[in-house]
């Protein structure tokens, strides 16, 4: 599991909440000057993930507002850009960046720069619940000192293009910590990193500004997105997806040599799991099994289970019935276990 700490409120006296956030949020981010009109009530929840020198933080925080003003940035600055990944359930959140103001909602992404002032804001009577990211400026190869500046303070999309990858990338990490061990911190460091230095060269039209291999794992990431979400599609080919990305076959090739897999092996798989998932998703067990193949993609059934079984050693109704049977005996352990003694 990767390495996590976790602060909240509640387990601290009415009269340290406040105060005990201030210090909390300093410690993460940058100080700043934060006040709330909720401050003798006052309530919030963080975790906070270590990658290597960057971090995410997902947090749930009453009203509150956090300026950092000239004084502060002379007297201390960590230098770091700050993420703002806000999530449903978030009342809006404003913010103010050198007079430029933008109102962000769930799924809305937004930058700030510790070296520059900002004011930062949510709803007065709904909390605050997204996830912060904090990464080193000097890890981004930023062209110019003001190069931040076309985006700082923008209301940015975690919906479409290098912002839906961030926020999936985000979620899947803040969501699923176990799924990793620490030493996939420094792996998981440089997806980040990279994802948000795509992102900004993307709004900035600065991608050529990038380092290569930045750009090359950009172009695997948006490609292995791109796979994702229409391997369902039985036109999706290697030469398909060449040509949704402007590149050559054999580009494609070479890349995902250095990946260490090939395309047609990666849209199959991905064909594959999902076709595994549903078989034993007890809400489709009147679905048959060659609808749930050409949902997933497959032309034929003969050619479903022939990689079905390639790659699981069963057909895809022996996994079927095996799957559900197993899942009705837990069930069926999980009542006799839940019915008490007499």
């Amino acid at each position: 599991m990767l390495t996590e700490s976790e602060f909240r409120t509640d387990a601290l006296s009415r009269s340290d909440r406040f105060d005990s956030w201030r210090e909390r949020f300093e410690h993460t981010m940058a100080p700043s000057e934060i006040t709330s009109p909720r401050a003798d009530d006052f309530w919030a929840r963080q975790r906070l993930l270590h990658l290597e020198d960057a971090w995410l933080w997902p947090v749930s925080v009453c009203a509150s507002r956090y300026r950092r003003t000239p004084r502060m940035i002379r007297q201390s600055d960590p230098e770091l850009l700050h993420v703002s990944l806000v999530l449903p359930g978030s009342g809006t959140v404003h913010v103010d960046r050198g007079g430029h103001r933008s109102v962000n909602d769930p799924y809305d992404l937004y930058f700030l720069d510790t070296s520059r002032p900002y004011d930062v804001r949510s709803h007065a009577e709904r909390p605050l619940v997204g996830v912060g990211v904090e990464i080193p400026k000097s890890r981004l190869h930023l062209p110019g000192a003001g190069a931040l500046d076309g985006v700082l303070g923008r209301r940015l999309s975690g919906r479409r293009g290098f912002g839906a990858l961030l926020t999936r990338f985000i979620s899947h990490v803040t969501d699923e910590p176990d799924a990793y061990r620490p030493s996939d911190a420094p792996r998981l460091n440089s997806v980040l990193v990279d994802l948000v230095a795509g992102l900004i060269s993307r709004e900035l039209d600065a991608e050529a500004a990038l380092p290569p291999e930045t750009r090359t794992r950009n172009l695997v990431l948006t490609i292995r997105s791109f796979i994702l979400h229409n391997s369902h599609d039985p036109r999706l080919t290697p030469q398909a997806v060449a040509a949704a990305h402007h590149i050559s076959s054999r580009h494609l090739h070479r890349l995902f040599q250095q990946e260490g897999v090939t395309v047609a092996a990666l849209i199959r798989h991905r064909r594959l799991d999902k076709a595994r998932r549903d078989l034993v998703d007890p809400a489709l067990l009147d679905t048959p099994v060659q609808t749930i193949a050409a949902r997933c993609g497959f032309t034929t059934s003969a050619h479903f289970s022939r990689a079905f079984r390639a790659a699981y050693g069963v057909s895809p109704s022996e996994y079927r019935k095996a799957g559900l049977s197993t899942d009705s005996g837990r069930a069926r352990q999980g009542r006799t276990c839940a019915t008490p003694a007499r």
